[in-house]
């Protein structure tokens, strides 16, 4: 006879693997948005090369992932439906923005995900406050970054190349776009792979396969290549939302966007913080707008990426703990 448990953690990991497949094709946009836009790569080339270097920045670290999964809720209520309900409530967000082509958060997606399922199943006391408050707080802060290191580093190469050709130096800066694009796509991998191996160490946890909290090898590979898979099926509704209707890039612009980015994502990573690569690239591009002019920003566009901000973590949490609420009477037994 089968192990119920066991048959709910295969779910849970599978479910896992799903969103960082999502995850890939949804955010794909933040690291080759700007290059395909500017056509620095094309789109096959920009996706493969997304591929291969979001794996490469999955299997990099571990740090983010220990902050997902240790610093949200108290383990001792968390279960196998709780773990499921949340990926399920991020993986049906992930997807409505997706349609809609809204560069939303798959990391504020999965956040808001498990704390409505720990809601549904042990009431707000489950939640831990403090961890919380300090993963929501990097969320917030790192688009306000973003805004202003792209405002500044444009700034920057205004002055300093101001007196060059723009046709000699589009073409110069479309070559460097090409690396600093590369940055972006492994930057990507070391942030947002990271969540589902959270995730699925700590079902691994709630089943009593492992005593402490660790990532596995087998973990990191597994959400690694998800992703690499998903980033490779692309996302083109996103990539125009991002790299075409929301600010006018040239490559000069796109180099700026994905350098900076890239240098904010990375130095959150190495400290554990869990950013969201959406908003920062997405803030990063009107900072680099805004210094250009006002006008710049396409703000009918910029209206709808701050609505699917803000709505994120509470959308996904309802629907996790709308999720929860309908499976455990039928798979909770």
């Amino acid at each position: 006879m089968l192990d119920a448990a066991l048959v709910m953690l295969c779910l849970v990991i599978l479910a896992a693997l799903l969103f960082d497949y999502i995850n890939g094709f949804h955010d794909t946009a933040n690291a080759i948005a700007t290059c395909v836009s500017t056509r620095a790569l094309s789109v096959k080339a920009a996706i493969f090369m997304a591929a291969v270097l979001n794996f490469a920045g999955a299997m990099i670290s571990t740090k983010v992932a220990s902050t997902i999964g240790k610093g949200i809720v108290d383990g001792a209520n968390v279960t196998q439906m709780v773990v499921l309900a949340g990926i399920v409530g991020a993986i049906i967000w992930d997807l409505v923005t997706w349609y809609y082509g809204l560069p939303s958060s798959s990391s504020h997606a999965i956040i808001g995900g498990i704390m409505g399922a720990v809601f549904a199943h042990a009431g707000v006391s489950a939640l831990k406050w403090a961890g919380l408050k300090n993963i929501i707080l990097a969320l917030v802060l790192s688009p306000i970054v973003g805004t202003a290191v792209g405002f500044i580093f444009m700034l920057i190469l205004y002055r300093v190349f101001r007196n060059s050709a723009p046709g000699g130096l589009n073409k110069n800066f479309r070559r460097m776009q090409v690396a600093s694009a590369a940055l972006m796509a492994f930057s990507h991998g070391t942030a947002d792979a990271q969540k589902s191996m959270g995730v699925i160490t700590l079902a691994l946890v709630s089943y009593g396969f492992l005593k402490t909290f660790a990532v596995p090898w087998e973990v990191m590979v597994a959400c690694a290549t998800a992703m690499a898979f998903g980033t490779a099926a692309g996302g083109w509704r996103i990539i125009k939302t991002v790299g075409r209707d929301f600010v006018k890039l040239q490559p000069v612009h796109g180099f700026c966007v994905e350098t900076a980015s890239a240098g904010v994502i990375l130095g959150a990573s190495a400290f554990g913080m869990p950013t969201s690569t959406t908003h920062v690239i997405t803030s990063t591009i009107l900072g680099v707008g805004l210094s250009k002019r006002l006008t710049a920003v396409n703000w009918k566009v910029a209206q709808r990426i701050l609505v699917a901000w803000v709505l994120t973590i509470p959308a996904s949490a309802l629907v996790a703990y709308l999720t929860y609420q309908v499976l455990n009477p039928i798979l909770g037994k």
